[in-house]
């Protein structure tokens, strides 16, 4: 198997080096992620191994209220020790689920709040040179409140806020937001605004998403069927 062929390549097809997986092993296959060590094909032939951290791709909601203010929420992070500041996010953790459902879904648990409008703002592979995991950022405007359902683990912590578009930009240059999804998708909302684009300009919600990651995904639900094989296999 090789890499992923890139819609926006521009070298000849005949100059391309095939990076070919010539072997996987698994290292470890944890509860989010797995860390797989791949065996690939280096131009000119010697193969190198590279480490591939696995994970559930996510998806992202830059919500935009009435008032034009962007919906942020302040939530722990254990990895880091601290609270940050983030757009509303969550994990597709089911095999084949749609985005944009995840994506309402998501809005809805963290903000009790629906939208009546929806497009792609942008994709981003948040650390392509370890991890597979990639992020779909959606923005949605036309604002509602739903019932929010009882949060837990950290979202039980959660804070809701809104803020001017221009306020979240100025805490991403003095450094106050830091989560990189949120810095992506407030610069890319911000640039397109500049370049006068409108939400009828950005792309449609089921367009195509190269990178959408879905090994760790298949991987841990193989496991779980495994499983309940495993616990209804009659024992002698």
């Amino acid at each position: 198997m090789g890499a992923k062929d890139d819609p926006s390549e521009v070298r000849h097809e005949s100059a391309r080096h095939e990076f070919e997986t010539l072997s996987s092993r698994t290292a470890y296959n944890g509860a989010i992620v797995a860390l797989r060590l791949d065996q690939v094909v280096m131009p000119g032939g010697r193969a190198a191994e590279r480490e591939v951290v696995e994970h559930d791709g996510a998806v992202a909601i830059v919500a935009i209220d009435a008032d034009d203010r962007l919906v942020l929420v302040y939530q722990y992070r254990h990895p880091i020790g601290r609270r940050l500041w983030e757009i509303p996010a969550g994990l597709l953790d089911v095999p084949g689920e749609d985005p944009l459902a995840a994506a309402q879904r998501e809005l809805a648990e963290e903000t009790g709040l629906a939208a009546a409008s929806w497009s792609v703002l942008l994709d981003i592979a948040l650390s392509p040179g370890f991890t597979d995991e990639s992020v779909r950022v959606y923005l949605a405007e036309d604002l509602s409140e739903v019932e929010r359902p009882e949060p837990e683990h950290e979202e039980a912590d959660l804070q809701i806020e809104r803020f001017p578009l221009d306020d979240a930009l100025a805490m991403v240059l003095a450094g106050d937001i830091v989560n990189a999804t949120a810095v992506a998708a407030i610069g890319a909302l911000a640039a397109a605004r500049a370049r006068g684009m409108t939400p009828q300009d950005l792309r449609p919600v089921q367009s195509p998403w190269l990178d959408r990651p879905e090994s760790f995904c298949a991987r841990r639900h193989a496991r779980a069927g495994e499983s309940a094989t495993d616990e209804n296999t009659p024992r002698g």
